[in-house]
Order: structure tokens, then sequence, then C-alpha cells
């Protein structure tokens, strides 16, 4: 089935729909992963996008129930090189095609994947849009200029849970009985850390993480205030990957300037971000994002190369960080961007990737028992 996608600058795209009937817009950004497209469709961070995959061949191990990174699909539409129909793998219970088509959300092939990655990687990412019904190129182009731009925009109010629960062993455990929640809704304390993690769009893979590092994860809404926090008397705070523009999530910026100095708080990807506005730092937009399982970045300290998973389109400037408080301790060696960054008297950290590598590589795993480490420290 004919499809086109438009770009806002009026650069054109040929596709076929190999999921029917369909339109949707977003802006378009590529992903240099060669694997893991069930966790990159389910990632909260990529609500209000369209992902294309760098990556020829894709949906050759089709789906399956384990690997999702959230409860949904996030993603706006998914472009790819080449669909492959007949997937071949023991764990996979769904092809691409019926997982997409279940939720409704485009998927397009045939499409010269080269060419939209080098014209995005030239002029930056941009809105678009991508139907089967309308295929005037004119038309989607004037569309696409009215979109409303990623910056300026909360995303993380619909991608963040309504209500807060427990995770636990794979599973969310949904607080019922407790609607205030306080101090006594913790069990089980002894022998872990109890951590209140704000969910800004967070992943699944994240979660688990935490949890194998001997926390127990009390996940809240990204709106829950710093009151309601310091009731729950919890031994660290997480600050959770999400999408978007960090600087209109202004409630969350003013809750995380209240718990500063309260207890150690640990943040990931827009939760670096959104740390970075609460010490007094700025925040910018990449010309086309971080988005792969293959980023180099070097941490400054012991000068290793950590090959990381990321998925953002803003970064913190680094010049607007007070040096005489903030370390930069993480830099990217694509474009020498801001990558982590710690407190030199308060117990906090943050990275701007993704450690849980979910997809990805595992060399930045270490960073959990770090904040369990601070945690211990300041018990």
């Amino acid at each position: 089935m004919k499809a086109l996608l438009a770009l806002e600058d009026g650069r054109t795209f040929e596709c076929r729909s190999f999921t029917g009937h369909g339109e949707t817009w977003g802006e378009v950004v590529f992903n240099t992963s060669m694997t893991g497209y069930q966790e990159i469709l389910t990632d909260p961070s990529y609500q209000g996008q369209m992902v294309l995959m760098t990556y020829p061949l894709v949906g050759n191990y089709g789906v399956n129930l384990e690997d999702v990174e959230s409860d949904r699909i996030q993603v706006s539409a998914f472009i790819i090189r080449e669909y492959q129909e007949i997937p071949s793998n023991y764990r996979c219970t769904q092809t691409l095609k019926d997982y997409l088509k279940s939720s409704n959300v485009l998927g397009v092939d045939e499409l010269d994947t080269r060419a939209l990655t080098r014209h995005i990687r030239t002029a930056g990412a941009m809105r678009a849009v991508l139907s089967t019904r309308d295929l005037d190129p004119a038309s989607l182009v004037k569309r696409a200029k009215q979109i409303p731009k990623i910056e300026g925009r909360d995303l993380v109010s619909s991608v963040s849970t309504q209500r807060p629960y427990f995770w636990e062993d794979d599973s969310q455990s949904f607080l019922k009985e407790n609607p205030f929640l306080n101090s006594s809704s913790w069990q089980h304390r002894d022998s872990k850390y109890a951590v209140v993690a704000f969910d800004f769009g967070v992943k699944y893979n994240i979660l688990r993480c935490l949890e194998n590092a001997g926390c127990e994860v009390l996940v809240v809404p990204a709106s829950t205030t710093a009151e309601t926090i310091r009731s729950l008397a919890p031994d660290g705070i997480f600050l959770s990957n999400g999408p978007g523009d960090p600087e209109p999530v202004e409630f969350a910026v003013e809750t995380i300037k209240q718990l500063l100095a309260y207890k150690p708080i640990f943040g990931i990807c827009l939760g670096i971000q959104l740390l970075a506005l609460a010490l007094g730092g700025q925040t910018y937009k990449l010309k086309f994002g971080h988005h792969g399982a293959n980023q180099p970045v070097q941490n400054i300290a012991t000068q290793r190369v950590e090959v990381t998973s990321q998925n953002h389109g803003f970064a913190v400037d680094q010049s607007t960080l007070d040096k005489d408080q903030v370390e930069v301790t993480h830099i990217n060696l694509n474009d020498q961007t801001v990558e982590g960054f710690r407190h030199k008297k308060l117990p906090l950290f943050a990275v701007q990737y993704h450690p849980e590598a979910a997809p990805g590589p595992h060399d930045a795993n270490y960073l959990f028992m770090n904040f369990v480490e601070l945690m211990k420290k300041n018990k």
C-alpha cells in the first residue's frame, strides 16, 4: 500500500505501508541500533516521534511479551528499509506487523532510509507527516509545518503513571488501598534500600536494574510533591528518563529543587536535564539527538570509554553549570556534550545515557551499584 512521508522543509519520501491504511505525524529521528526494535517501540522517551531505523532488515525475530519497556507502543510511526514478514525466533509470539496494527501504529518500509538519515543528519530532526490517505506532497508538507514543535511542550504528563505502584518481581503492584502514601506503606525494608522513582517516562528495565541492585522501588507520578516524598522517608530518589523538552516540566524542576539536600539522588536521561535545571543550569536542543546503542562516552575520572545506549534530543549546557558546585564526570566522544555530572557537596549524580541497556551494552550497569553505595553512605 503506497504511503508518503513529507518533511517540513519540503523533502518527501515514497514508501509502502505494511500495516494498512493510516496517517500520523511527529518529529522524525533515526536510531542506529542493530537490534532491540521492540524495546525502542515501547520506550516512552519516543513519545511524539516517528522512529527511523538505520539497520535495514527489521522484523526478523518478531516480538514477544517480555521485551516491552512500557505498557504500550510509544512511537508515532515506525520507518524501516525492509520488513521481514516471516520471523524466526523461539521466543516470538507475534509478528511485528500484527503488533503495530494492534496499537494502530503505522509501519512503513521500502523507504530510502539511508537518504533520510543523511538528510536528518545534515538538516536536523524535523516535523513530518506520514500518510497512505493523502499522497499529495504539497498538502503533506504544508501540514507538517503546522505540527506543534517538540520544544516547549510538556510530554512527560502524557506518559507518566497516574498512580503510584511498587515494582516487584517484574510486576506492577498498585497501591489500591493507600491513596495517601506515607512511610508506613513501605514493607520489608530491613535488607533493601527504599527508593522513590519519579516516573517521567520510566523504562521497565531501569526498575529491574534498581531491584537487582537491592532496592525496593516505589514508582510515583511525575507530579508527586516534595512534601509527599518526604512523608515516605525513602533512602534515595531516582529521576527517570522521559520524552521531549525538559524546560516545560517546571513542576518537576521545582520539586527536585526542594529535594536537593534531602536524600541521595540518581538521574538518567531526562532526569539529568531536570536535575541540571534544578541546580540553576540550562538545556538546549541537539541537532538530531542521540538515538542508538553504540554511543561512546568517556568516564573522565577513569579515562575509560563506555559504549552506551541513548535516546534523547536535548542536552545539558555545560557552560551554565556552577563549576564550584558541579563536576562533569562523563562526556560524549562524538560531539563533546555532557553525559554525566555529580555534585561536589551534595549526594547526587546523573548521566545522560541509559545504563539499563534495553537494548544495548552493559558497560554502564555499575551506576546502579554506585547509587546503592551512595545511599549506604548517607543512610
